[in-house]
């Protein structure tokens, strides 16, 4: 086993697209850890995803040898963070598994929402901060303004800072140093009560459960019992290890050490992030601070595109819930759409992760239908639910209050774009609660808004206001009370319970009237007419109609009698309302997809 004072454990934390991957990829090439031959870019993110939007969605770690100028070998364990506010759970396991970190900084766009946000956490876990800029070969490169940024907005002193360039390699060597020199050995005793936490997992198909474990006290060793603390769960070791990006088995782990344990579990939700591993036989006294339960905030059904893939559906949502213990999945029903789950994630970019992984990894097919949160209903008899699915909302007369999740969010934008993005968090019900100039050029707003307001198209258009100039990060805060409506829309008098929404009163009639124009042009035209209709309880806010096709029975009439004619018409129209009320109407895959579009598409 290493000695805690040859260890340095750190991690890379920065905002999305600032090359926290690439300088990774830079670290693991000096450490000899990958030959030329095998190397590919961002080695760490193993899923193809994340390679195309350029994120790291699952955390990864790795052990790298390091001997340093005057001859010490090290070991250093870069535990690897994931990049985007939804996942901010994970990164402050990940954080408080380090005793140091890389604050890594964008020479072209300087400091952002996410770097404040994740140097504030790593504050909170009084980690050592070693401040890196990167990017320093592009022609865009602001050097001293960057150093200034860091001044002003970060307080840290710009002697301290690093200019690397991570596509190329440059001054790696003296970051490497830089580590060993400025980030702290881990305290602790190999030989006290075992303690050691849980930042990650991962599922292996032959091995079970890979549990990913940041030493803090003690020694894991193959046959020993360990206990989990939040649900006292006992297993017997099978294996222990480090990464090496393959796992590399090892005799023992001690104090300081970061690696991986295998001990038969069967699932990954049997494991959860954040919880402390103590030995049976000689537990601690109390567990590591900071553990809760990863609680979802954003739900949406999904239903197979065609209904006799549903047992597909089913076991491909199990091979996911393997890998993914964040995922939550129950099962659910509609009249329109058959047999589907209705499934909690942690935000909308793992929604849309989740949307892709099924398409690419299970060939499934699927509709999602239009987000929602978790709205907290106050009845009058006093009892009190969450409702997140508007299937289960009660009827207006049984309500006596409505409350829906709040966040508080931070927005960094050049100053040339306030006036356009604060409008938009009006828009959006947002609250102003700050705003602070960093500098000559750049403006950090603060706003609390409904979480239901930032689930459709708000990053989106705020990028496209900013012209992705402007960065976000938000935290939930709590609940306040609301308005809230359901919207239900009936489709030839039928309401169509796949396209029914809980909405802001206020903002009900136009989203009515929008989905309405949407069915309009999706749902094609048959012999009778069709009304799409929005309404709330028994009225009726909005309405459109597809127009029938028409038979011309005048045809075979030539000259003669116009009672002829008459007759043959209401004929026809005697018909055509027979039609509609026996006849169905099919909603095709299209229709459903394109109310989830945003407002601009």
């Amino acid at each position: 086993m290493t000695e805690t004072a040859q260890i340095r454990n750190f991690c890379i934390i920065a905002h999305i697209d600032h090359g926290k991957s690439t300088l990774a990829d830079r670290l693991i090439q000096k450490g000899n850890l990958v030959n030329d031959r095998n190397f590919q870019d961002q080695i760490l993110d193993t899923m193809d995803i994340e390679r195309e939007r350029g994120i790291t969605i699952k955390s990864q770690a790795v052990t790298i040898p390091y001997t340093s100028e005057d001859g010490t070998e090290y070991v250093l364990n870069l535990v690897d963070t994931p990049g985007h506010v939804d996942f901010s759970y994970e990164v402050s396991r990940a954080i408080s598994s380090c005793e140091g970190a890389l604050l890594l900084i964008d020479a072209t766009q300087g400091v952002q929402a996410q770097t404040l946000s994740n140097m504030y956490l790593a504050f909170e876990h009084d980690l050592a901060i070693v401040p890196v800029i990167n990017k320093i070969d592009m022609a865009a490169a602001d050097i001293p303004g960057t150093k200034a940024q860091i001044e002003h907005d970060l307080g840290i002193d710009a002697q301290e800072v690093l200019l690397v360039s991570a596509r190329y390699g440059t001054a790696i060597d003296t970051l490497f140093e830089a580590i060993v020199q400025r980030i702290p050995a881990p305290t602790g005793s190999s030989s006290a009560p075992l303690k050691a936490l849980i930042f990650d997992c991962h599922y292996d198909p032959y091995r079970g459960v890979v549990v990913h474990v940041r030493l803090f006290d003690g020694t894991l060793k193959k046959g020993m019992k360990i206990r989990f603390m939040s649900n006292n769960a006992e297993y017997e070791l099978e294996a222990v290890g480090i990464f090496k990006l393959a796992l590399c088995e090892m005799p023992a782990l001690g104090a300081g050490a970061v690696g991986y344990i295998i001990a038969g579990i069967k699932t990954v939700s049997d494991v959860r992030v954040g919880d402390t591993i103590t030995s049976a036989e000689n537990p601690c006294e109390k567990a590591l601070a900071g553990f809760r339960e990863i609680k979802p905030v954003v739900f949406s059904s999904i239903y197979p595109v065609d209904s006799n893939d549903y047992e597909e559906l089913k076991l491909a949502m199990e091979k996911l819930k393997l890998n993914d213990a964040s995922l939550i999945y129950e099962k659910d029903s509609s009249a329109a759409l058959g047999f589907g789950f209705r499934c909690g994630f942690l935000g909308l970019l793992h929604l849309e992760v989740i949307e892709e992984r099924l398409d690419r990894e299970f060939n499934q097919a699927v509709i999602f239908t239009a987000p929602s949160v978790k709205y907290r209903v106050s009845l009058s008899g006093g009892e009190s639910l969450f409702v997140d699915n508007p299937a289960d909302y009660p009827q207006e007369g049984q309500i006596e209050q409505v409350e829906e999740p709040y966040i508080k969010a931070s927005i960094i934008t050049p100053v040339s774009f306030l006036g356009n993005i604060m409008a938009l968090c009006q828009e959006k019900r947002g609250t102003q609660e700050g705003m602070t100039y960093l500098d000559e050029k750049r403006v950090e707003l603060v706003y609390t808004m409904p979480l239901a307001e930032v689930l459709f198209d708000f990053y989106d258009r705020l990028k496209s206001l900013s012209r992705g100039y402007a960065s976000f990060d938000y935290d939930i805060t709590g609940y306040q009370e609301t308005e809230l409506v359901k919207l239900d829309i009936l489709i030839n008098g039928k309401p169509v319970d796949a396209l029914s929404s809980l909405v802001f009163k206020e903002s009900a009639y136009s989203r009515a009237r929008q989905i309405c124009e949407r069915l309009r042009d999706e749902i094609p035209r048959q012999q009778f007419k069709i009304p799409i209709q929005g309404a709330i309880g028994s009225q009726i806010i909005s309405r459109e109609t597809v127009n029938p096709l028409r038979k011309d029975v005048l045809a075979k009439c030539y000259g003669g009698d116009i009672t002829r004619k008459r007759k043959l018409l209401e004929k026809q129209k005697e018909g055509k309302k027979r039609m509609r009320m026996v006849g169905d109407v099919e909603l095709p895959q299209s229709a459903f997809l394109a109310v989830l579009k945003s407002k601009e598409e």
